[in-house]
């Protein structure tokens, strides 16, 4: 709705005015915002500010607090002359809308209803119609801050009657220190903005401010608010050292052994809890992987061990198995379960029935999720087993943004199921998969098969064949250690060490060794057998040679005996070339350790005593391109 305003006395312009004036009959008044001031309407485009004539103003657009006040200029061409003010067509201005005195100085209303746009015109008084120029003044309500399900986490909500984006800066202090990163309006015309401010230490009062940057270049802070966080559930308890200067941000943590109240958990560098996730299901469950997405939320597997039977899950009440999308406060903004997922498949002509979700699932650059599920298929008289024997394989399954599958990989249709060198007839156990960004195929570790295999996925149009496999008796040749021992086995968690994907590119991955072979044998090694010579755990990279197949131990860090970690895991390069490790399960707890980037010296080091870490990555916060 557009509000009529006063005119000046009539005169009939050319057409060429249209876009700059409203026509009122033969007479002028000048524009005004697209929403009314006592009503804003979001749905309508934010007014524009305009130069004309003679006269120009400075700045032509601006943002206040109610009460604030903005000066104004207004510049005459051809030398001074007298200029007359108006907010949204008044001469002067009113309380409802803002004042402005005869030097430009406009100061907003103490209070309006809802934040809105309102028009400051600078006319020149001997001739106003033709010689005018508006700038736009954005008065904007302090934010909101209430406290969210999550106990550290806040959420603060701001309303911009214009598009642009907000981030928080938070601390303890007004000098604040950390931030969030930028939301923006939900609608190209503005709206209510709604920011999650997640890093924060528990039972402590914050302080926090809205930063807000208008698409059209006006900048406001809010005023400063206060939150006071809350008591988190338990957590494993972190202990940490330092010796040198690690990669900043923050960590986080996935508890797998034992079950606790937050199986996630993150902490700053000395251990200090600050984010937490809890859910409702049964002591079979267990989060499998947790990772930061694109949008700002968290991905995250929830089911049972892989390695269970179908059978012992149903008949425990409550166990879930979905892949859940959450908020930092911990909200479920969208999952989907082993249920709803077979159903898809049926109706997209698969005749898979799928066991449970398990490990891992990537997001894709395209929005896909690619998810690892498992399933038995029932083999007779295979060599070595007589009868029938229920061989568990996995299943690899691209989803469109919809959940709707669009490519399906079976283990059992590329790899020949007589190769289970452990833990047969859980026959590949794989867990990690990694997408290559420049060749857009899938790479597939299949502890079980101490192999990693590259699959032709190409977005989903690929045939599924494994392009090669990569470990001892696979396609490549080692070089830089001794073949068998140095090659990986029983492994977890693998990342790419390099930004290129494919042709020479670097890997590296927790080598638990469980089944280590040695020139004279291989052995098994459990927990128990973990202070023997022959069990040990290490972390290796390898420059993988696509052209040449060869594998190249580039990084060989083997630590004391002690960190055998029976399984799980994971590695990572992080952003100053450091290298960051997992070692999951040795005996007394997870070690957690950043190394300097030759693997000599140990630059930060965190344990979990008793508690089994399956996963631990160093985030640079929780916003997506935010450093801390």
């Amino acid at each position: 709705m557009r509000r009529l305003l006063p005119t000046f006395p009539a005169i009939c312009l050319p057409l060429i005015f249209l876009p700059l004036l409203v026509l009122t009959g033969c007479g002028v008044s000048f524009p005004t915002s697209t929403a009314n001031p006592s009503n804003p309407d979001p749905t309508q485009p934010p007014p524009v500010a305009t130069q004309s004539g003679l006269v120009t103003i400075s700045p032509q657009y601006a943002a206040s607090e109610p009460g604030g006040s903005i000066q104004f200029t207004a510049n005459v061409k051809g030398g001074a002359q007298p200029v007359q003010w108006l907010v949204n067509g008044v001469a002067g201005g009113a309380a409802s809308t803002g004042t402005i005195d005869s030097s430009g100085n406009y100061t907003a209303p103490a209070s309006l209803p809802l934040s809105e746009n309102v028009t400051v015109t600078a006319a020149l008084a001997a001739s106003p119609q033709q010689n005018f120029a508006t700038a736009i003044a954005s008065i904007i309500n302090p934010g909101v801050v209430v406290p969210t399900k999550n106990p550290q986490v806040a959420e603060y909500s701001i309303y911009l009657p214009a598009p642009g984006g907000v981030s928080v800066n938070f601390g303890t202090s007004v000098n604040y220190g950390l931030n969030t990163w930028s939301v923006p309006t939900p609608s190209p015309n503005g709206g209510q903005v709604k920011i999650l401010v997640a890093g924060m230490l528990a039972q402590t009062l914050y302080h926090m401010q809205a930063q807000v940057a208008l698409s059209d270049g006006a900048t406001l802070a809010d005023t400063d608010h206060t939150f006071t966080t809350g008591i988190p559930p338990l957590t494993s308890a972190v202990r940490t050292t330092a010796s040198g200067t690690p990669q900043p941000g923050i960590e986080m943590w996935n508890t797998l052994i034992p079950f606790e109240p937050a199986q996630v958990f993150a902490t700053d560098l000395s251990g200090n809890v600050l984010w937490t996730y809890t859910y409702q299901g049964s002591t079979l469950d267990a989060i499998q992987g947790i990772q930061l997405l694109p949008n700002g939320h968290l991905l995250l597997l929830i089911s049972y061990l892989s390695s269970l039977t179908a059978a012992t899950a149903d008949k425990t009440a409550d166990t879930i198995d979905v892949v859940r999308e959450i908020d930092l406060a911990g909200n479920t903004v969208r999952e989907l379960s082993m249920d709803q997922l077979n159903q898809s498949l049926a109706a997209s002509g698969s005749s898979l029935t799928l066991k449970s979700f398990h490990h891992n699932v990537l997001a894709l650059p395209n929005g896909h999720w690619v998810v690892m599920a498992a399933y038995p298929k029932t083999f007779t008289n295979l060599p070595g087993h007589s009868g029938n024997l229920d061989v568990l394989g996995d299943v690899l399954v691209d989803l469109d943004q919809n959940f709707h599958p669009d490519w399906v990989w079976d283990s059992f249709d590329h790899l020949d199921v007589n190769r289970h060198p452990m833990n047969f007839p859980d026959w590949t156990h794989s867990n990690t998969m990694l997408y290559s960004t420049d060749d857009h195929n899938l790479l597939l570790s299949m502890r079980h098969q101490n192999w990693i295999i590259k699959i032709d996925f190409q977005d989903g149009q690929g045939s599924g064949n494994v392009i090669w496999r990569l470990g001892e008796g696979g396609d490549f040749k080692l070089e830089g250690g001794t073949d068998p021992t140095d090659w990986f086995y029983a492994q977890h968690g693998m990342s790419f060490f390099t930004p290129n994907t494919t042709g020479t590119f670097r890997l590296g991955l927790m080598d638990n060794g469980n089944d280590r072979q040695f020139p004279t044998g291989s052995v098994l090694c459990v927990p128990e057998k973990a202070t023997t010579p022959s069990c040990y755990s290490t972390m290796p990279v390898f420059q993988i040679d696509e052209s040449n197949m060869t594998a190249t131990l580039v990084t060989h860090y083997v630590p004391p005996p002690s960190y055998f970690s029976f399984f799980g895991g994971n590695v990572e390069r992080l952003a100053n070339g450091d290298m960051h490790v997992d070692f999951c399960s040795p005996l007394t707890g997870a070690i957690v350790q950043e190394l300097d980037p030759t693997g000599t010296n140990v630059i930060w080091q965190g344990t979990t005593l008793r508690a089994d870490q399956f996963h631990v990555d160093r985030l640079p916060s929780f916003y997506p391109g935010v450093q801390w």
